[in-house]
C-alpha cells in the first residue's frame, strides 16, 4: 500500500500535541521540583506520532494483548510518557501534578503498577531486551499484527546490552520492531561520544540488520513517513535515528549543557509562555486513535502440571540438572505457551530437552547473558508465556540489573542455573556458582529453589511455573542419588526431613550436593553413637523456619549448616536469619571460604571444607559447645 503524507491540518494537529506535552512535561517537573523536562523534550514530536497517528491500541485496555507496545528505555524521560496517556483520554490531564509525590504512581520513572506500562525502565540500556522479547512473541507465537516500538536515549546506546539485544533483533529479522533512536546530542554530564553524528548510528545500525532510516526528529512528516515505512519493512527490525535537539522549543535551553535532570525552576513562565504561542488550535485534540488490527489468541497459563510424574527409581544417580531438562519438557506438553531460553548452553543445562520436543518453543539468545533475561522479560509480559531461562547460574550474575529490574517490573520469569559451586570440578571457578544464592536472594519477592534430587527437581519446575514473581531453581551437575519416592508432595517454603531418630543430637541442614554430605556424615556419626537428623530446606527463601526451629529444638538446639556456596548470603545465613531471635540455638555454618581452583568435585569438596569429612568434625565440635 503506498504512501499517503498527512493533511496539512493533522501535520499541525501533531505539531501542537507535541508542544502540549511538552509543556505538561515542564508544568509536571515544576510541581515535583524534580524531573527532566529536557530530555522530555527532545522526544515530544515521536510521541505525538506514535500515540496519535501510528500505534494501535485501547484507551479502555492500555495493555491489551492485541495492542502495540511502546517500551519508554529512557525511562528518566517518564513524564512526557504520562503526559500522552492523559492527553490521549486514559486518565484526567490534572493529575500529572502529582508526579513523582509519595501516594501517586506517577514515579520518577516508569512502574507497571500504571496500567499502562509493562516493564519499569530507567536502568539504561535494557528496553531494546524487552522490546526485543515482546516483538519476539508476537511474531513467532501470537502471530498478530501487533508492534512494538522502544525509545532508546543516545547516552544509554553506550551500554553494551543495547548492541546485545540489536543483535538479536537482526538475528530473528523481527521486522515488527521499531527501535527508535533519539539522538539529542546531549547526556548527562556532557556531550555523548558521537554527538550529533547519525551516519555512524546508521552504519552501524545497518551492520546489525536494521532497516536505518535517519530523520529530523522534530519534524512530524518525516517521522509519519519513517514508522509507516517500518510497519510496510519485511525480513528486517526497523531503526529510526532522530536527530534531536535537548529541551527542543525552550529558548536559552535548547541544545545548551547542565540542563540535564532539572526543572526549569524560574524560566518556566517563560518557556511555557513561547510554547502556547507556538500552538495554532488549543481545543479538543480530534485525531481518532488507530484501534487494534486483530484480536491476540487467548492464553492460559494457570495451572500448568507435569504431564506425567517423576518416573525415578530409588537410589538412581542422575543430576538435577537433568531432571530440570526433563521437567521442562514435560510441563511442554501440557501448556502450548512453556518456552526455554537459553544462551547457548543447552546441552550442559538440558533445556535443548524442550527444544528437541518443541523446536519452535525455544529461543536461543547465544552467549549474551543481559540481552537472555531482558528477553525473557519480554516474553513473559501481558501474561502471553511462561518464560524458563537457563544457563550456568554463575553467569546469571553478569545479568543482575536485569533480574533485578525485571522484579521491579513484576515479572514472572524462572532462571535455573546449573554448574553450581565447587562440585563442578575441573572447570575451575570462573564456571562455578558460588555467589548465586545471594544473589536471588537479594531479589525482593523472589523464590529460590534448591533441589537435592531428580524427584524434587521436577516439582520445583512444576511449582516455579505457577508461582509469581522471579524465581530462581539452582541445579548441580553432579549425579546424586534419588532419595525421594516418585508421589513425594513438595510445597514452596516447606523443608522436608530426610534422616531422624528419636535420639538426634544435632540437625544437619544441606541442599543439593551438600544434602548427600550431611547423610554421609550422619552414616558415619551413627557407627559413633551420634545420632543427627539431616533435612533439606527445598527452598532457600521461603526457608520453611518453623520446621528449622522444631527440629533444631528436638535436637538440643545445635545446627550444623553445609553449603557448595561462599559464606555471604548464602543458605546458612537465610538459617542463621531464621533462627537470630530464638535462645538456645547454636549454629555452625561450613561453605567455601575462599576462591576455590580446579579439581576433581570429591577433592573440591574435601580441600573447601564442605565434604562429610567436615561435617562430622563441626558435628562433633558443637556436641561440645
Amino acid at each position: 500500500m503506498p504512501y499517503h503524507k498527512p493533511a496539512d491540518k493533522t501535520v499541525q494537529e501533531l505539531k501542537d500535541i507535541a508542544h502540549r506535552l511538552r509543556i505538561h512535561s515542564i508544568e509536571m517537573t515544576q510541581a515535583s521540583k524534580s524531573g527532566h523536562p529536557t530530555s522530555c523534550a527532545s522526544i515530544a514530536e515521536i510521541m505525538s506520532v506514535l500515540f496519535f497517528n501510528t500505534m494501535h491500541y485501547k484507551i479502555s485496555a492500555p495493555r491489551d494483548p492485541a495492542a502495540d507496545r511502546l517500551i519508554l528505555s529512557k525511562g528518566h524521560a517518564a513524564p512526557i510518557l504520562y503526559a500522552a496517556w492523559a492527553e490521549a483520554g486514559l486518565f484526567p490531564v490534572e493529575d500529572l501534578m502529582n508526579l513523582r509525590k509519595i501516594d501517586s504512581d506517577l514515579e520518577g520513572h516508569p512502574t507497571p503498577r500504571l496500567n499502562f506500562i509493562d516493564v519499569g525502565t530507567g536502568s539504561l540500556g535494557q528496553g531494546v531486551a524487552v522490546a526485543c522479547g515482546m516483538s519476539y512473541v508476537g511474531k513467532n507465537f501470537d502471530k498478530t499484527g501487533y508492534r512494538t516500538y522502544c525509545i532508546v536515549g543516545d547516552g544509554e546506546s553506550a551500554e553494551g546490552s543495547i548492541w546485545e539485544s540489536l543483535h538479536f533483533a537482526g538475528h530473528y529479522g523481527l521486522d515488527n520492531l521499531c527501535v527508535i533512536f533519539d539522538v539529542n546530542r546531549l547526556g548527562q554530564s556532557e556531550a555523548t561520544s558521537l554527538q550529533h553524528q547519525t551516519e555512524v548510528y546508521r552504519k552501524r545500525l545497518d551492520a546489525f540488520g536494521f532497516n536505518a532510516i535517519v530523520v529530523d526528529g522534530h519534524d512530524v512528516e518525516e517521522l509519519c513517513k519513517a514508522f509507516y515505512e517500518a510497519a510496510n519493512t519485511r525480513g528486517k527490525p526497523t531503526a529510526v535515528i532522530a536527530k534531536t535537539f535537548k529541551g527542543k522549543f525552550f529558548p536559552n535551553i535548547e541544545d545548551a549543557d547542565n540542563w540535564h535532570g532539572k526543572p526549569l525552576g524560574e524560566n518556566a513562565d517563560v518557556v511555557i509562555k513561547h510554547l502556547k504561542g507556538l500552538i495554532k488550535n488549543h481545543g479538543p485534540i480530534t485525531l481518532q486513535i488507530p484501534a487494534p488490527l486483530q484480536a491476540a489468541p487467548v492464553v492460559d497459563i494457570s495451572n500448568i502440571k507435569l504431564a506425567s510424574p517423576p518416573a525415578y527409581k530409588m537410589g538412581e544417580a542422575v543430576a538435577t540438572r537433568l531432571a530440570y531438562g526433563t521437567a521442562l519438557a514435560k510441563i511442554a506438553v501440557s501448556n502450548p505457551r512453556v518456552i526455554a531460553l537459553d544462551g547457548d548452553t543447552k546441552n550442559s543445562t538440558y533445556s535443548d530437552k524442550l527444544k528437541k520436543a518443541f523446536p519452535d518453543r525455544y529461543i536461543e539468545c547465544f552467549i549474551a547473558e543481559q540481552n537472555l533475561c531482558g528477553v525473557a522479560i519480554g516474553t513473559a509480559c501481558r501474561d502471553r508465556t511462561v518464560a524458563f531461562v537457563s544457563t550456568f547460574a554463575t553467569f546469571f550474575t553478569r545479568a543482575f540489573d536485569q533480574i533485578r529490574m525485571g522484579a521491579i517490573s513484576q515479572t514472572n520469569v524462572n532462571f535455573v542455573g546449573s554448574h553450581c559451586g565447587v562440585s563442578i570440578g575441573e572447570d575451575g571457578p570462573s564456571q562455578m556458582g558460588l555467589e548465586d544464592i545471594a544473589m536471588f536472594r537479594a531479589i525482593p519477592g523472589s523464590t529460590v529453589f534448591y533441589p537435592g534430587d531428580a524427584v524434587s527437581c521436577e516439582r520445583a519446575v512444576e511449582l516455579a511455573a505457577n508461582t509469581k514473581g522471579v524465581c530462581f531453581i539452582r541445579t548441580s551437575r553432579p549425579n546424586t542419588a534419588v532419595i525421594y519416592g516418585n508421589d513425594q508432595k513438595f510445597e514452596v517454603g516447606k523443608a522436608h526431613v530426610v534422616k531422624q531418630s528419636p535420639a538426634d543430637q544435632v540437625l544437619v541442614i544441606g541442599a543439593g550436593v551438600t544434602l548427600y554430605e550431611g547423610l554421609s556424615a550422619a552414616a558415619e556419626l551413627e557407627k559413633h553413637g551420634i545420632n543427627v537428623r539431616v533435612l533439606d530446606p527445598f527452598t532457600v527463601k521461603p526457608l520453611d523456619k518453623a520446621a528449622i526451629l522444631k527440629n533444631a529444638a528436638e535436637c538440643g538446639g545445635r545446627i550444623v549448616v553445609v553449603e557448595d556456596h561462599y559464606y555471604e548470603g548464602g543458605l546458612g545465613e537465610a538459617v542463621k536469619s531464621a533462627v537470630a531471635e530464638h535462645r538456645n540455638v547454636v549454629v555452625k555454618h561450613l561453605a567455601v571460604p575462599t576462591v576455590p581452583r580446579s579439581g576433581p568435585p570429591t577433592v573440591l569438596l574435601d580441600m573447601f571444607g564442605i565434604s562429610a569429612k567436615h561435617v562430622v568434625k563441626a558435628v562433633q565440635d558443637v556436641l561440645k559447645l
